[in-house]
């Protein structure tokens, strides 16, 4: 492990760790049958388990409780807020003199906080926040008294205020910044101390909270490291930082030095799901305090909680039972949110107010927007636009599409769709999708209105392309190709003249021992008539294939490149573009890359739209190329996940943004908007009344129902090219 002392302040002495295991705490699945992220021990008169629920059909979150007069462990359910498939829902403590669960929902990106005792929403909270979000952790400042709350998603974190009386709540943006990652997990120190990692990450991030809306300084506290979750424990004397990951718990002090670690056990084949959870409080099922978190096991997943009774000692901390997140820290706490300022900014000591996003002036009494709506819209609140029909995006400046069809749900996790050209019949033209989960793992075959004709069984089939003209013995076929993540391999299946699907000679080719796919494409040489298939994994190494097959029609392959993609980052979506011999790389964290498609080309990549740029957001995920039917024109389309949004360039290089749209409700056909979009798939060919210019196919992450909650299987929206670019482009097309 490597610790850099440039870090932190307080990191100047340090050495590598070494951790003995003194501590054992023993495990009780205390509230099972779901799938979840994070819990969260609520501090109550009787505590309180709460815990999110991240399955699609069920999606919200839930809370537990068990009573205080008996000794047992296992919670039951008290209540079940379905407020759509999410992995944030956490406790703040007396806001307005309440407490409160803040949650937010990924079908919807709409913030609310819910009473803990009533269960009910409060009035005023409601807040949308656009984005992919993964943690979330509460603050509150010694100083002040007041309540912050600390969202992380991609490359990025949004702090809010968190205020309220007994008759609502407000939940009000102070900033926006970026980090070096994508969090998912997170802990805080009383002193605003906030540290953080991706998941299953390596390196730990540290950043000090603030009542100020100046970005904080980011640091490496360490690296090397195995993390899969963290939290805090709050002695009288020290705050400790726990580091969860196997089946342990390793602890350190607040200089960061190891004070030992703690094996967990009483759950088979455990496999930690989130971040720890603390109790500090007396209870009779929990003498000492307790753990939770969320967990897979052998035999179910859910919240497992462990008492720390012996364990505190065994690792040399003084036990604090008497901690209560209600308690304010400061004697007189003085808020630097004043009259001075409206209640919407801070005083700073020259008198001047620091306004909160969304206000301005100089009592930050003006409400403003983000580029003022783009000019589509009037600003209804701080940083809320009300935008006119036709637009949308927390600015305004999203061309808002509506679906005219979605494919039937079918599998658990879908991700990339591809689309099929009837040879004579355009109309007869099929959507071929991916489920790269267990549940329904394989391809989708839908017709253009979106129902399910075929369900092929393939081993979690990725991304999705399709190879038209193969020479095959004597004949030539039309393939479906994929990267399988199930065996590790390349999967190839044919299209028959109707579209349907069917096993080949050859179709499952191997890769490399250790190699795990991630992404693919195609590519057809226009110089040789080759046929190439290209596979990336999670180091963004790139596997260019040569497909061909013998001559009694068995499919082969033969490696003729590698090189690695981007800068190095999580890479998955490709394109090619065969008539200019490019293939375009999707880097999930930093954005679009050109390089050169044939075997023997160079291996340097043209990186030509980075994320943040043109409103990119991380994850690059899904890349489809619409041509022009008679020259270089034509365009590229990316989806971002964290914005649930689609951002469209041109073909011909420099690569210029055009555009950005996404899928909007549309309600008269009861389809709904599009969330965390994965893949895309476009094509210019006129296919029929419905889609006389064109199609394009977007995933859909989470689809919501009408009667409420949503879908536990994946769907994708079918929408008219002509819809996302417009008549004029569309016609300039030429098909």
């Amino acid at each position: 492990m490597k610790i850099f002392a440039r870090s932190l302040p307080w990191a100047a002495a340090l050495l590598p760790a070494t951790f003995a295991q003194n501590a054992t705490i023993t495990l009780t699945p205390a509230a099972t049958g779901f799938d979840s992220d994070n819990a969260a021990l609520i501090y109550a008169s009787s505590p309180i388990l709460l815990a999110n629920d991240g399955s699609a059909a069920d999606g919200g979150f839930r809370t537990f409780s068990t009573s205080n007069s008996t000794n047992s462990t296992i919670f039951t359910e008290r209540s079940h807020e379905r407020s759509g498939r999410t992995k944030i829902a956490i406790p703040v403590y007396d806001v307005g003199g309440r407490d409160v669960i803040f949650n937010i929902p990924s079908p919807n990106s709409v913030i609310r906080a819910y009473d803990v005792a009533t269960g009910s929403e409060i009035a005023g909270s409601q807040k949308y926040q656009l984005g992919d979000w993964s943690v979330a952790r509460n603050w509150r400042s010694q100083t002040s008294g007041e309540n912050y709350v600390f969202l992380f998603g991609k490359k990025m974190v949004v702090q809010f205020l968190v205020r309220g009386s007994s008759d609502d709540a407000q939940i009000l943006e102070v900033q926006t910044f970026s980090i070096p990652i994508e969090g998912e997990t997170a802990a805080v120190f009383p002193n605003g101390q906030v540290f953080f990692s991706g998941g299953e990450g390596d390196t730990l991030y540290s950043f000090q909270a603030a009542e100020s809306t100046t970005a904080p300084e980011v640091r490496t506290v360490g690296e090397d490291l195995k993390i899969e979750g963290l939290g805090a424990y709050h002695s009288n004397s020290s705050d400790y930082l726990l580091i969860a990951h196997d089946d342990m718990i390793d602890v350190y002090d607040a200089s960061f030095s190891p004070k030992g670690s703690a094996s967990l056990e009483g759950i088979a084949d455990l496999s930690i799901g989130g971040d720890v959870s603390v109790l500090q409080s007396v209870s009779a099922n929990y003498p000492s305090g307790a753990i939770a978190f969320a967990f897979e096991g052998e035999d179910d997943t859910g919240i497992a909680t462990g008492s720390l009774e012996s364990t505190l000692t065994s690792l040399g901390i003084q036990a604090n039972i008497n901690f209560d997140p209600h308690t304010k820290l400061c004697g007189y706490c003085v808020s630097p949110i004043s009259d001075a300022c409206s209640n919407n900014g801070f005083s700073l000591v020259n008198s001047t107010c620091s306004c909160l996003a969304g206000f301005a002036g100089a009592d930050c009494s003006q409400i403003t927007c983000q580029n003022d709506c783009s000019g589509h819209g009037s600003c209804d609140g701080p940083n809320v636009c009300k935008c006119e029909a036709g637009w949308a995006g927390p600015d305004c400046s999203f061309v808002a599409v509506k679906a005219k069809y979605e494919t039937e749900a079918n599998g658990g996790d879908g991700d990339d769709p591809a689309i099929w050209i009837h040879a004579t019949k355009p109309d007869q033209s099929r959507i071929i999708t991916t489920t790269k989960s267990q549940g329904g793992e394989g391809f989708g075959v839908f017709d253009l209105e979106g129902k399910l004709l075929q369900h092929f069984i393939a081993q979690e089939p990725n991304n999705v392309d399709i190879i038209y003209g193969l020479p095959v013995g004597n004949h030539s076929v039309d393939l479906a190709y994929a990267a399988c993540r199930g065996d590790n391999t390349l999967c190839l299946v044919e299209v028959t003249s109707d579209g349907s699907l069917k096993n080949i000679t050859g179709g499952t080719q191997t890769l490399p021992e250790d190699y795990e796919p991630y992404g693919s494409c195609t590519y057809l040489s226009p110089k040789t008539k080759k046929q190439y298939l290209f596979v990336n994994n999670k180091k963004a190494e790139y596997l260019q294939y040569e497909l061909s097959a013998t001559a009694n029609g068995t499919l082969q392959t033969s490696l003729v490149r590698n090189f690695t993609g981007g800068s190095g980052g999580q890479v998955e979506g490709c394109v090619a573009d065969e008539a200019a011999g490019y293939i375009f790389l999707g880097e999930e964290p930093s954005g679009i890359w050109r390089y050169e498609a044939e075997p023997d080309a160079s291996n340097e990549g043209f990186q030509f739209a980075k994320v943040g740029d043109d409103g990119l957001h991380a994850d690059v995920e899904g890349l489809t190329l619409v041509t022009a039917k008679n020259d270089t024109g034509g365009f590229i389309m990316v989806s971002s996940q964290g914005i649930s949004a689609y951002l469209v360039y041109e073909r011909a290089p420099p690569h210029k943004y055009v555009t950005t749209f996404t899928i909007v409700d549309n309600e008269e056909k009861g389809i709904d908007h599009v969330t965390n979009t994965d893949g895309l798939a476009a094509v210019a060919n006129k296919l029929n009344a419905d889609f006389p210019y064109g199609l394009v196919v977007t995933h859909d992450d989470a689809n919501e129902l009408a009667e409420g909650g949503t879908s536990a299987e994946a769907s994708f929206k079918l929408t008219s090219l002509v819809d996302v670019l417009g008549e004029e482009r569309a016609k300039a097309l030429g098909y």
